[in-house]
């Protein structure tokens, strides 16, 4: 059994992922390591630049599009480490941060669920390796604007953990899937991913009932990456879409019952000021706000689907 498997689940990110795999290989880790790539079918010729230019990598070329949670399921299915490193293809790893994850982990047994810190292609920090949990609080922040105005305070931004510089150790609610590292037997305790989560939330849900089993999800500065955000999702609208689906479902999978029409609420109001806000702007200034304007409507014109959350009846 090897040490590590770094699985990366690939979506028509070729160039991407060919950089990813490269950095892995150039930075490598003093522990048997595997890396694992999921191809979820896609149609850029990334499977084939694969196999063609790192024939180390274990490639699984799937004929469908599994999406990111099933994806990383599959795959870990395959794995043999004792450790799981879910790893984006659009990131790449510094020096020593796949050493530095692992020590810090067999250093932390109580963490369960690890991460570490990520920068932009330009060196400033991509606060997005971690986050708080949704509450009803930091969703009434988020629908009317308090964590706009006030990004740096922990009270009006608990989400993106107020203005923390990722620069310390701390125990967090939830380590993003871009860089997550999890134990194998916590893993299969888990069952992996919930896969009624397609693709945005899935971590945090794995973060969430790892959480119920005692866990304390845990970030160390030392394990750093390079991570570009949303590479695999084109259309920003989409995107969002994507993004609030996920967020509906973990409101409504992790909140008491009695909070629910709060969550709905919130969520709702969330988009219904964006709505606002951009046509206003966008009478003012067309050129510069229409496309953001077109943007929150389609959003809103879709309200029904992420609303809704992901459907529960889903494959496992």
């Amino acid at each position: 059994m090897t040490d590590l498997s770094i699985l990366i689940i690939s979506y028509n990110t070729r160039d991407l992922l060919l950089n990813a795999l490269k950095a892995v290989r150039d930075v490598g880790c003093s522990r048997p390591y595997e890396v694992i790539v999921l191809d979820n079918a896609s149609h850029d010729g990334s499977a084939d630049a694969v196999a063609e230019h790192f024939p180390e990598v274990r490639l699984i070329r799937s004929e469908e599009n599994l999406g990111f949670a099933k994806g990383n399921n599959v795959a870990a299915e395959q794995a043999t480490g004792r450790w799981l490193l879910l790893l984006n293809p659009d990131t790449e790893v510094y020096p020593g941060a796949l050493d530095a994850i692992v020590s810090f982990a067999e250093a932390n047994p109580d963490g369960g669920v690890y991460g570490g810190r990520t920068f932009f292609p330009d060196g400033s920090l991509n606060i997005a390796s971690c986050w708080g949990r949704i509450t009803p609080w930091s969703l009434f922040c988020s629908a009317f604007g308090l964590t706009a105005l006030m990004p740096k305070s922990s009270l009006f931004n608990p989400e993106t953990l107020g203005g923390w510089p990722r620069d310390s150790v701390r125990h967090v609610d939830i380590i993003t899937g871009c860089f997550l590292l999890i134990g194998r037997d916590l893993w299969v305790r888990l069952g992996g991913f919930d896969t009624r989560f397609w693709m945005y939330g899935e971590d945090a849900d794995l973060c969430l009932r790892a959480a119920r089993l005692g866990c304390r999800p845990m970030i160390t500065p030392e394990a750093r990456l390079m991570h570009i955000v949303g590479a695999s999702s084109q259309s920003t609208a989409r995107r969002t879409i994507m993004l609030h689906t996920g967020r509906a479902s973990l409101v409504y999978t992790h909140w008491p019952r009695v909070w629910l029409p709060w969550g709905r609420a919130m969520l709702w109001a969330w988009i219904v000021n964006r709505v606002v806000a951009a046509s206003l702007l966008a009478t003012a200034m067309p050129r510069r706000f229409g496309p953001l304007r077109d943007k929150w409507q389609e959003v809103w014109r879709r309200r029904r689907e992420w609303m809704a959350g992901y459907p529960a009846e889903a494959d496992a």
